[in-house]
C-alpha cells in the first residue's frame, strides 16, 4: 500500500509509519513545528517528510491517508487535508487504522496514566531477548530496539494504549480500538483534564476497556491504584506492585547504579533481577512487565533476567544525555504531575548529595490549566532550582497560565526558580550559577527549545572529566 501520513511527527504517528515500513509498505509524509526524537528518527529510518504543508506536493497513488489530530495541524484549515478530500483518498486516524491492522493478532495492550511507554517497550524487549519476533507499538523511541512499529511474524503484538481521545470529531479513548486480548494496566490517576474534566470522566473508558477484555482474558493490574481495585471488582486479576500486594512484588532492592532486587511471585518463589534504569518506579514497571509474561507463559525466568538486564530504556524517560561531563544531565517525559514527580524522585534517590537542578517547560495542556496550578505547589519538592521556560501558544485558551503565574506559585512553594525566555537564557544561566557539583534534568513533553541536543554539547565542554 501507499499510504501518507498528515502529521507524521507525532510519537504515534511516528510509530505506526514505522510499523507500515517495516512490513514493506511505502510510507511518506508531512508535519509542521516538529522537534527530534522523533525527527531524528524518521531521517534515520529515510521515510520520506517534510516540514510544511502544500497540497501540490501530496503524492500520487495514495491508497489512504492517516490524518493526525494535533492542534498544530489546524486541520480546518490544512491545505493537504483538502487536497486528499478532493482526491477521495480513504482517510484513517492512526489509532482507526492501527486497530484495523491488528485484526487477528494476539493483542496484548499496555494502558495507564504513565509507564505505558516503558512496559511496552520492555516486553518487546525480553520477547527479542528469548528468540521470538513479536510485533509492537510503542509510543516513544526505545533505545534497544531499532524501531518504535514493527509488524513482526509472531502472533503476538505489544501494543501501548493511549487512553486520549481518537479526535474532535472521535471522542473515544485510543486502546478501545485495539481489541485486547491480554491487559496490563501500570496506573490509574486523574489526566489529561482538557478532555476528562473529572475522575469519573477519566475512568470511564478504562472500565469500557476491562469490560470488553475476553473472559479468561490475563488481566494484570497495578495493585497500589484503588481506582483499579474498584474498576476491576468481580474480575480475575494478577495484581502487582513495588511493594508487597497480593501477587508480584520487588524485595530486597538494593539501589546503585545497577540496582538489585528480588521479584515475588504469587507461589513465593523469589527471582533476582538487575537493572540500571533510575527511579523506584522502573523497578514497579518491570515487576509489571514480568507478571504479565510469566502469567502468559511467554518466558522462562532466565529469558526474563536477560530481558531485564538488557532494558536501557526509552528516549526521554530518564535517559542520560551526557557521557563525559562530571555535571550529569538527564531527560524525564514531565506531561503531567506524576511523571514529573516520578522523574524528580529517582533523580533525588540516585543523587542523594547532589543538588538537582531541574529545567522546565509547561508543554501539556494540564500544566498550562489554572486549576492544575496546585501541582506546582508539591512537584519540585527537594529540587534545588528550577529553570522555568515559557509556556507554548498552541492550543491556548483564554485563561492558560502564564509563565509569571507559574513562577509564582512556584516560588511561594519554596522552591528557587527563574524565568528564561528560551534556550539560550538557560545555558546563560546556568554558565553564570553552577557549581560543577549539580545534577541537571530536563523536565518537559515538548522541545525544550532545543536544550536536549545544546545543553549536554555544553556541559561536555564546560564540565569535561571522568564520567559521573
Amino acid at each position: 500500500m501507499n499510504l501518507y501520513f498528515l502529521g507524521i511527527a507525532g510519537a504515534g504517528m511516528s510509530a505506526l509509519a514505522s510499523l507500515l515500513k517495516s512490513e514493506s509498505h511505502t510510507v511518506s509524509g508531512s508535519d509542521d513545528g516538529v522537534f527530534p526524537p522523533v525527527t531524528t528518527y524518521l531521517d534515520a529510518l529515510a521515510i520520506p517528510w517534510r516540514e510544511g504543508f502544500d497540497a501540490a506536493l501530496v503524492p500520487a497513488g495514495l491508497d489512504a491517508a492517516i490524518i493526525g489530530s494535533s492542534a498544530k495541524l489546524n486541520l480546518a484549515r490544512n491545505p493537504e487535508l483538502a487536497e486528499l478530500v478532493r482526491r477521495g483518498v480513504p482517510l484513517y486516524s492512526f489509532p482507526e487504522f492501527l486497530g484495523r491492522h491488528l485484526a487477528g493478532r494476539d493483542t496484548v495492550v499496555v494502558a495507564g496514566s504513565f509507564g505505558k511507554s516503558s512496559v511496552t517497550a520492555l516486553l518487546a524487549v525480553i520477547l527479542t531477548e528469548v528468540g521470538g519476533d513479536p510485533g509492537w507499538f510503542i509510543g516513544a523511541v526505545p533505545l534497544d530496539l531499532p524501531l518504535t512499529g514493527r509488524g513482526g511474524t509472531d502472533p503476538v503484538f505489544v501494543v501501548e494504549g493511549d487512553e486520549y481521545i481518537v479526535g474532535g470529531d472521535d471522542r473515544r479513548s485510543k486502546f478501545l480500538l485495539y481489541d485486547a486480548r491480554s491487559l496490563l494496566i501500570t496506573s490509574l490517576i486523574h489526566d489529561h483534564v482538557n478532555v476528562f474534566p473529572t475522575m469519573a470522566d477519566y475512568e470511564a473508558p478504562f472500565a469500557a476497556l476491562i469490560a470488553a477484555l475476553p473472559p479468561g482474558a490475563p488481566l494484570v493490574c497495578a495493585h497500589p491504584f484503588e481506582a483499579l481495585r474498584r474498576l476491576t471488582r468481580g474480575r480475575e486479576v494478577v495484581w502487582y506492585g513495588r511493594e508487597r500486594c497480593p501477587g508480584y512484588f520487588a524485595e530486597s532492592v538494593v539501589i546503585g547504579e545497577i540496582t538489585r532486587f528480588d521479584l515475588v511471585t504469587p507461589a513465593g518463589d523469589r527471582i533476582p533481577l538487575e537493572t540500571g534504569l533510575l527511579g523506584l518506579h522502573n523497578i514497579e514497571n518491570i515487576v509489571g512487565a514480568a507478571a504479565l509474561l510469566l502469567e502468559r507463559g511467554d518466558v522462562s525466568v532466565e529469558g526474563l533476567q536477560r530481558g531485564v538486564r538488557r532494558f536501557r530504556g526509552v528516549a526521554r524517560r530518564l535517559d542520560k544525555k551526557t557521557t563525559a561531563s562530571t555535571v550529569p544531565a538527564y531527560e524525564g517525559f514531565g506531561s503531567s504531575y506524576e511523571k514529573a514527580r516520578s522523574a524528580i524522585e529517582a533523580i533525588l534517590l540516585h543523587f542523594p548529595t547532589r543538588p538537582c537542578v531541574v529545567v522546565f517547560e509547561p508543554h501539556t495542556f494540564s500544566w498550562r490549566d489554572p486549576a492544575a496550578l496546585a501541582w506546582y505547589d508539591t512537584v519540585f519538592d527537594g529540587v534545588s532550582r528550577v529553570l522555568l521556560l515559557p509556556p507554548p501558544a498552541h492550543g491556548a485558551g483564554p485563561a492558560q497560565s502564564t509563565q509569571a503565574q507559574i513562577a509564582g506559585r512556584i516560588a511561594a512553594a519554596g522552591v528557587a526558580v527563574v524565568s528564561a525566555s528560551d534556550g539560550a537564557a538557560v545555558l546563560a544561566n546556568l554558565a553564570a550559577t553552577l557549581a560543577g557539583e549539580e545534577v541537571i534534568l530536563l523536565l518537559s513533553s515538548g522541545p525544550l527549545d532545543g536544550l536536549p541536543e545544546t545543553l549536554p554539547r555544553w556541559l561536555e565542554k564546560q564540565f569535561a572529566g571522568e564520567r559521573a
